[in-house]
């Protein structure tokens, strides 16, 4: 009786006043039922009332939201195509304004929605928030992981620079260790067995269509799931007193939420502001130095590869890593107890901690090993140097693809032309690019006309300056005629 009258009287102090006749509130309510809804979202009754172990839910909720208004900014100017993707995303980086502000936000927001997705996980473990009737509500939680992974995976590629290129490469090399079919999923995900603008339309729209339009329905169903469950409340306590301590949704909890909206609001800003993302020289496939390194949070796994490269590959690559991500989705099933204390579960409790501890522990290996291997870490302070100096660079617009450079070259000056074909027979392109824009081997062509006279690229191109020759250069042998041509398409690049 005492119970029910503390209902009741909280739904009289909750009702709200009655709209007066004839107002705009009124004639939306009538229709929409805007005040039932707000009730019953604002109104839901936490078992033992509010607490800041709640807010990583909302917190994922806001992340999101913020993914999908930069996302939209961002495709506003991006092309995904390979001859186009870098130069756009320079654009946004380097001439847009508050262009790297809003992309650093969207990368840095990538980051942060996996912090908080395995912190929300962790209060979800820790709390035994899945057991009951709760289980499909795990599962459609574990979706959601799953997606906001692929999210990560399949935008990062989109960049199109030389990080994002080989680790991608590196991604989708893993899929081969699936039997039977792992070769036809990487060509259906690459688009054929080369990365190139076929891979690049694919991942834009798993990116920006398929992966999201999933990750709305089940962010619809794993909040409809909440509502038919209920919070699931402290982990210990009698059930008739932590009903007794029943506290509404509004306004203490949303406090929480917005507090921590807020935090993470400037978390973002200071970060985009003070440390914006780079971007590196554009994908130059036939670079064959260079080292890749995956986001951070793939780097425990990319460490793991590292020790199944013999003939128990499948067994590490696939068998493991599947196994224990099918352990982690039936833990409601496996874990059946009613007992939500953590301490009362050491068993469950210390394989999540050993299983975080693992992953922490090779994040560290692969790090310490970067850092110390004489094979890999002068390349990966060379590949740091080519970042910050395509950073300072200014932006170089496309100016012309090189099927219009050789076409224009060849009408005004048939000379220039020839010295094209010689260009393409010495392989050149493959440091300057098939642009002239530059590679991380080499500069850009664009402009060296104007920048030397035709005696100073005789010599340079028979004595390689010592940093054309740590580029890969090596003199060119030519007859008297072919090297006359070159220098004569050179100069033709104004």
């Amino acid at each position: 009786m005492a119970e029910n009258s503390y209902l009741f009287g909280r739904e009289r102090r909750l009702a709200p006043p009655p709209a007066e006749p004839g107002t705009l509130h009124r004639w939306i309510d009538h229709r929409k039922h805007i005040d039932s809804f707000l009730h019953a979202v604002l109104d839901e009754a936490i078992p033992g009332g509010a607490s800041l172990a709640y807010v990583f839910g909302s917190g994922l909720l806001y992340l999101l939201l913020s993914q999908v208004i930069t996302g939209m900014f961002l495709v506003l100017y991006y092309v995904p195509s390979a001859d186009h993707a870098h130069t756009t995303v320079a654009y946004i980086t380097k001439e847009v304004t508050s262009g790297s502000f809003i992309r650093s936000i969207h990368a840095y927001g990538s980051s942060a929605i996996v912090i908080v997705l395995l912190l929300h996980v962790t209060q979800t473990f820790l709390f035994g928030s899945y057991k009951g009737r709760r289980k499909l509500l795990w599962l459609a939680g574990c979706a959601l992981f799953a997606l906001m992974l692929g999210m990560s995976f399949t935008g990062y590629l989109l960049p199109w620079d030389q990080k994002a290129y080989f680790a991608t490469t590196v991604g989708t090399n893993i899929l081969t260790y699936i039997p039977f079919v792992g070769n036809s999923l990487k060509s259906l995900l690459r688009g054929g067995t080369e990365m190139g603008t076929l891979t690049l339309s694919r991942f834009f729209v798993l990116h920006v269509f398929l992966i999201p339009a999933f990750i709305f329905a089940f962010v619809a169903i794993h909040v409809f799931m909440f509502r038919k469950a209920g919070p699931a409340g402290p982990v210990q306590g009698e059930p008739e007193a932590l009903k007794q301590s029943t506290e509404p949704f509004y306004p203490k909890q949303v406090l929480y939420d917005l507090i921590f909206a807020v935090l993470i609001i400037a978390g973002l800003g200071l970060l985009a502001h003070y440390a914006p993302v780079e971007l590196g020289p554009k994908a130059n496939p036939a670079d064959t130095q260079y080292v890749p390194r995956p986001e951070w949070y793939y780097i425990p796994v990319f460490q793991w590869l590292k020790y199944w490269e013999s003939g128990l590959a499948v067994l590490g690559i696939l068998v493991i890593p599947a196994f224990v991500a099918l352990l982690f989705v039936a833990l409601p099933f496996l874990d059946r107890r009613p007992e939500r204390r953590p301490w009362k579960r050491p068993v469950s409790v210390s394989i999540y901690g050993f299983v975080f501890i693992a992953l922490g522990a090779l994040g560290a290996i692969s790090h310490r090993h970067d850092l110390r291997d004489p094979s890999i870490a002068p390349q990966l302070r060379k590949q740091r140097a080519d970042v910050e100096a395509f950073m300072k660079k200014p932006f170089e617009p496309e100016l012309a693809g090189p099927s219009l450079i050789a076409a224009t070259v060849a009408l005004t000056n048939p000379v220039a032309g020839k010295g094209k074909k010689v260009f393409d027979q010495e392989g050149c392109a493959e440091c300057h690019g098939e642009d002239l824009t530059g590679t991380s081997a080499a500069p850009t062509l664009i402009g060296v006309g104007d920048k030397r006279d035709s005696a100073k690229l005789e010599s340079i191109l028979k004595q390689p300056t010592d940093a054309m020759t740590d580029g890969g250069m090596t003199p060119v042998e030519l007859n008297e005629e072919d090297l006359k041509n070159l220098i004569a398409f050179l100069k033709a690049l104004k």
